[in-house]
């Protein structure tokens, strides 16, 4: 559980339940299969399906009066004279990594893709997150931005921030968990989402099983075959935020638009070549109204859900991401699709896709 959101003890969700069980009027539904695989909505649709992405690495105070103020210039004056460099690294002047300075947390989409890092600042074990706009980026959850709660649909505002607080452990679960990323089986994650749920079901139970273009648990969760590959460190550099509106009967819609940025080397003991996978999800899912929709207490409904992955793998199935060092690079052939930013967040996941969708493999301008 998230901190910020009250708590709702169990026995409400499952009054819930009984009420619907013994034949309220407007009898509970068993969920729809509003759950779309990636390449099969957007078939579906107007646009094309998405192609998987190959790398290829690029190169206020208040004024207190006229005397304050002067006294404030000549004292930010001496210290520029004394100690030129710490203040460059308070902008982000002349610093390995451009900067230090955390973002402020996405409260809505930006308006354009953040500046380029200068090309020969390579990510080192030290500092995995060199060179990237991933450096600026919070670690975890503290990179997922959560709106305030207020009452909707059949949800008090209580019950709203404390779905929103499970939305955010859900992406913990399946995105940022180490054992998950390690290639364990996301068990805390599966657990949450709606049994009743049929082709969900269905596809959680394929996935992880016989992986394929259909059945991908990649769509969903981040993992990495710990064989092949480590994480560097234990962050993971995140970027995204959590919106919510009143959905079909009533139930909470909440989506999720998620960058996560994965530092790894590969597992032979002394390797120290660190590249980047990143990964944009996008989940959209229902907290559904128990007297309307059949679930269990503490679940969701899945309404859709979309990933765009750089150095992760284009059209491997094998259920792990497998991201390419520099001698895989020098062997294998450019991507033949567009060209992507993955930090890029300015685009809607719809857009990107539609864009860039059945081109083949794309290429990252930057890792």
């Amino acid at each position: 559980m998230g901190k910020g959101g009250a708590s709702i003890p169990d026995e409400e969700w499952e009054r819930f339940l009984r009420e619907a069980e013994a034949g309220t009027e407007g009898a509970p539904r068993e969920p729809s299969a509003r759950a779309r695989m990636v390449a099969r909505r957007l078939r579906e649709e107007s646009g094309p399906t998405d192609g998987w992405r190959t790398h290829r690495p690029v190169r206020r105070a208040r004024r207190k009066g006229w005397y304050v103020a002067g006294v404030l210039v000549a004292v930010a004056l001496l210290v520029v004279a004394l100690a030129p460099g710490r203040v460059a690294g308070w902008f982000g002047v002349g610093g390995d990594d451009g900067g230090n300075a955390p973002l402020a947390a996405e409260s809505k989409r930006p308006d354009k893709p953040p500046a380029t890092e200068a090309a020969t600042q390579l990510p080192t074990l030290d500092q995995p997150f060199r060179g990237s706009p991933a450096v600026r980026w919070a670690d975890g959850t503290a990179g997922i931005s959560l709106p305030a709660a207020r009452a909707t649909g059949w949800m008090s505002k209580a019950q709203v921030a404390q779905a929103l607080d499970r939305t955010r452990d859900f992406l913990a679960e399946s995105s940022l968990d180490p054992a998950v990323l390690r290639g364990e089986r996301p068990r805390k994650a599966i657990a949450m989402v709606n049994p009743h749920q049929q082709d969900v079901q269905d596809y959680l139970g394929t996935a992880f099983r016989a992986p394929s273009r259909k059945n991908d648990p990649l769509l969903l969760f981040s993992r990495f075959d710990k064989a092949k590959v480590r994480l560097v460190g234990d962050v993971v550099k995140t970027r995204g935020r959590i919106t919510y509106r009143e959905g079909e009967r009533g139930a909470l819609e909440v989506t999720t638009d998620v960058t996560y940025v994965y530092p790894v080397v590969r597992a032979a003991a002394g390797s120290d070549e660190v590249v980047r996978t990143i990964v944009r999800r996008e989940v959209v899912m229902s907290w559904d109204d128990p007297a309307k929709v059949v679930t269990e207490p503490g679940t969701f409904s899945l309404v859709s859900y979309k990933v765009d992955t750089t150095n992760g793998g284009c059209d491997t199935f094998t259920g792990y991401l497998t991201p390419k060092f520099a001698a895989d690079r020098a062997t294998s052939s450019p991507g033949d699709g567009a060209e992507i930013d993955p930090y890029d967040r300015s685009e809607s996941m719809d857009t990107r896709m539609r864009e860039n969708g059945d081109a083949g493999c794309g290429t990252a301008t930057r890792s």
